[in-house]
C-alpha cells in the first residue's frame, strides 16, 4: 500500500543484445536503488546537489547488487563499452512524466562479458542511483548492446 505523500523510486532496465541486426537476447528487470542515489535525489529536491543521473555504465562483475554499493564493482572504463552519456527523457508510466528514462547503445569493438549496469551522475567517479547484475551478455566485436533504463518516481 502506498501512503499519500510517499515517493518511492523504482528502477527498471531492459538490456538488448544484437548481432548483425538480429536480437540475440532481450531481458528486463528491476534494479537496486543505492543509498548514495537516495541521498543524491534528496539533494536535487532542495538544491544542495546539482548533478543529474545522465550516464550509463557497464561492467563485468557478477556480485549481486546492494544498496550500500557506490559504484560498479568491475566497471568497463575504456574502449567501445566505456561509460556514456545517455539520451535522457521523461515518459509516463502511471502519472504524467513520472519516469526518468535513459537510453544508450554501444557497439563492441572487442569481446566482453557484460554482467552489470548502473545509472550514474558522471562517466567516472560521481554517484550511482542504481545497479543491477545479470547473466553475462557475451559481446563479440560488432555486437550492439542497448540499455533502456527507467526510474519511476511514484
Amino acid at each position: 500500500m502506498k501512503l499519500k505523500g510517499q515517493i518511492p523510486l523504482t528502477g527498471h532496465l531492459t538490456i538488448k543484445h544484437s548481432r548483425n541486426g538480429e536480437v540475440l537476447s532481450e531481458v528486463s528487470f528491476h534494479n537496486t536503488i543505492t543509498n548514495m542515489g537516495i541521498d543524491q535525489v534528496a539533494g536535487l529536491i532542495n538544491g544542495t546537489r546539482d548533478t543529474a543521473f545522465t550516464y550509463l555504465r557497464l561492467g563485468t562483475s557478477e556480485v549481486q547488487a546492494s544498496a550500500t554499493q557506490t559504484d560498479l564493482l568491475a566497471g568497463i572504463t575504456a574502449g567501445s563499452l566505456s561509460p556514456a552519456a545517455a539520451t535522457a527523457t521523461q515518459i509516463t508510466t502511471d502519472t504524467t512524466n513520472d519516469t526518468s528514462y535513459l537510453v544508450h547503445s554501444w557497439a563492441a569493438t572487442a569481446s566482453y562479458g557484460v554482467k552489470e549496469c548502473a545509472i550514474a551522475t558522471s562517466a567516472t567517479g560521481g554517484r550511482i542511483l542504481g545497479r543491477k547484475t545479470f547473466s553475462a551478455k557475451n559481446m563479440s566485436s560488432g555486437d550492439t548492446l542497448t540499455v533502456y533504463y527507467g526510474i519511476d518516481v511514484d
